[in-house]
């Protein structure tokens, strides 16, 4: 018997992309403010639906370009970071480090995130959960079975997140 067919579909554009600026830190390390020109890739595997489609490419180009554009031009700070403390206050968004060094940004230019570090790999991580609830109203009833999200950080420097479905 043969293995069943496996499809999925990838959206890779070039508008699928933010500019960003973050710093990694961690117990005893933190690194320079820097920034990136981050690049956006997403694979949905699903089975093959009664019109020829797993999934309307329109529907994932639409989803991951909003999600691009709330983080473009922003700063993105971990809100569970293990080292940082980050407080909201007013219209400042400031940072402590562990040996006391001390940001402040303006509120409108942050991206406050539900991650320990703004990591592409985190990065990934975030977009996919974003991502995966999007398409759970947006997927037209379809059983997804795998979403993966790429962000890249350079050419050639990518990391990934794959999220296997319960269906």
């Amino acid at each position: 018997m043969a293995a069943p067919q496996r499809y999925s579909v990838v959206v890779s554009k070039d508008y699928l992309k933010f500019a960003a600026a973050h710093f990694i830190a961690y117990p005893g390390f933190p690194e320079p403010l820097h920034g990136h020109n981050y690049q956006m890739s997403v694979r949905v595997e699903a089975a093959l639906g009664p019109d020829g489609y797993v999934l309307d490419f329109g529907v994932v180009k639409r989803l991951a370009k909003a999600l691009c554009e709330e983080l473009d031009e922003r700063v993105v700070l971990p809100e569970r970071s293990d080292c940082l403390t980050v407080r909201g206050e007013g219209e400042v968004v400031s940072v402590t480090t562990e040996t006391g060094d001390h940001f402040a940004f303006p509120r409108a230019d942050v991206r406050l995130l539900p991650i320990v570090h703004t990591s592409a790999e985190e990065l990934a991580a975030y977009l996919l959960e974003r991502l995966r609830a999007a398409l759970v109203t947006e997927a037209g009833g379809r059983a997804l079975v795998a979403l993966e999200v790429g962000v890249a950080e350079a050419p050639g420097q990518i990391a990934y997140c794959r999220l296997t479905c319960d269906g």
